[in-house]
């Protein structure tokens, strides 16, 4: 896609959503970090349901260790994978409490170092939380920048190598929300949403839905 396409692309996803966040309901930054860690391999939705009963009881790395592996598991059965998500927010809770003073550390070798976070959740907490300019590459981004053209890539890295220089500084900071929300609601994995899509026109889909 030519800069002057990447720049009409997210001019017009900032017209229509001037101010895009995280769908995941979180209060502090340890909260995001670990819906974060909750949602790899399920819904934002499916997490928020737990963390709207768990975060009132235990909402710092001191109260989750308190309830336990086993008190913890009964906020996330719910959730897929939750067996190894628990046991990975119970050592994450540890060694933020043992190495960082119980404060979520802003750079990425200090969160990728933590259980259950890898580059992609890392990411998404330094973008949101921290203001930083990364970009964290799900199903729907990869799917997205793909189809558009704007960041076209086998693997999951490739693409986020490409976002990275493709997208303009003024852009960066909301770029994954946009993406995101856009592989989420419009550009549908099976179904895409072509005859809505406020940038159709500067798609390079070959298999557009336009009725």
């Amino acid at each position: 896609m030519k800069k002057t396409d990447v720049i009409e692309l997210f001019t017009i996803f900032r017209e229509n959503n001037p101010k895009p966040q995280t769908e995941l309901h979180y209060g502090s930054v340890f909260e995001l970090l670990v819906s974060v860690v909750l949602s790899a391999q399920a819904t934002d939705i499916s997490v928020n349901k737990a963390t709207d009963k768990l975060y009132p009881v235990a909402n710092t790395p001191q109260a989750i260790l308190a309830l336990g592996e086993a008190g913890l598991k009964n906020y996330i059965k719910t959730i897929g994978l939750y067996n190894t998500k628990a046991k990975n927010i119970i050592k994450l809770c540890e060694d933020l409490i043992r190495l960082h003073g119980a404060e979520v550390p802003d750079n990425r070798k200090d969160l990728e170092a933590l259980a259950g976070v890898g580059r992609k959740t890392a990411n998404v907490v330094l973008n949101t939380a921290f203001g930083q300019h990364t970009m964290a590459v799900d199903t729907h981004i990869f799917r997205v920048s793909n189809r558009l053209g704007l960041a076209p890539g086998k693997t999951v890295r490739a693409v986020e190598n490409k976002l990275l220089k493709a997208i303009p500084d003024e852009f960066m900071l909301d770029a994954h929300h946009w993406l995101i929300l856009h592989g989420r609601y419009t550009c549908l994995a099976r179904k895409p949403k072509c005859a809505e899509c406020p940038v159709e026109h500067l798609c390079r889909y070959k298999d557009k839905i336009l009725e």
